[in-house]
C-alpha cells in the first residue's frame, strides 16, 4: 500500500507503510470495542507490516484480546515524535486471524524478551493478531484514501 503524507521525518511523497513504521519515532494506541460498544483504548508498539494490505499486533490475553474475540473492527493511532504539530498516521482495521505462541510470533518481535526470564505460565499465552487496512488517514489534517 503506497499512501501520500507528510510526516515530521518525510517529505510530502508517496511512502509505504513498512518504511513509515521502520522509520519513524512515536506512540501508538489501538482502540477495540466489545459486542456491546464498550470501548477500550491500549498503548501499543508499532504494527508489524505484513504487506501492502495487512499488519498485526502481539498482544498478551487483556481487555483488547478479548474485545477482539466478538468485534473484529479496531482503530490504531500512531502520533510521531518530534518537533512541535501533531503529525502519525490513523490505521482503521478489521481482524483476519490469530495465532498462539507460534514460532513466527516469536521471530516477529521486535525485543528479546528472553532476558526477562519470563515463563509462560508466569506471562501467559502471546497472540501474534493479525488485521486487513481498511482505511488510513493522517492523524489530523487532509484527508486520503487507499
Amino acid at each position: 500500500m503506497v499512501i501520500i503524507f507528510q510526516t515530521n521525518y518525510f517529505s510530502e511523497r508517496d511512502m509505504d507503510l513498512n518504511e513509515y513504521f521502520e522509520n519513524a519515532k512515536g506512540r501508538g494506541v489501538l482502540a477495540t470495542a466489545d459486542s456491546e460498544g464498550r470501548v477500550d483504548a491500549a498503548v501499543y508498539s508499532r504494527p508489524k507490516v505484513l504487506d501492502e494490505e495487512n499488519v498485526a499486533f502481539i498482544m498478551r490475553d487483556r481487555l483488547t484480546h478479548a474485545n477482539l474475540q466478538s468485534n473484529p473492527h479496531a482503530a490504531y493511532l500512531f502520533m510521531e515524535e518530534g518537533s512541535g504539530g501533531y503529525k502519525g498516521v490513523r490505521l482503521f482495521l478489521t481482524k483476519t486471524a490469530e495465532e498462539q505462541d507460534t514460532d513466527r510470533l516469536y521471530e516477529m518481535r521486535r525485543r528479546d524478551h528472553n532476558e526477562l526470564r519470563e515463563t509462560r505460565e508466569e506471562r501467559g499465552p502471546l497472540f501474534l493478531v493479525s488485521f486487513k487496512i481498511d482505511k488510513v488517514l493522517p492523524l489530523t489534517g487532509k484527508r486520503f484514501e487507499i
